[in-house]
């Protein structure tokens, strides 16, 4: 998922999102742990996509906090 459709979806629902994926990520490592590397790329696909999330989450989370003019 590209960035862009990120920044157009709602916070609490990037939340949920990222809680999926995280559960999709923790299944699919567990598979890969069992010998069963076909997931691989999709594993890696959605380590990207939940840094992708992050990233979309930590941009709007700085900036709604007031900047610290220490």
């Amino acid at each position: 998922m590209k960035a862009d459709k990120l920044r157009q979806i709602d916070s609490n629902e990037l939340t949920v999102q990222l809680r999926d994926m995280q559960e999709q990520i923790g299944r699919l490592r567990f598979q890969l742990g069992m010998g069963q590397a076909e997931g691989l790329k999709k594993y890696r696909a959605l380590k990207k996509d939940r840094a992708r999330l992050l990233t979309v989450l930590r941009e709007r989370e700085r900036a709604a906090a007031p900047a610290n003019e220490g």
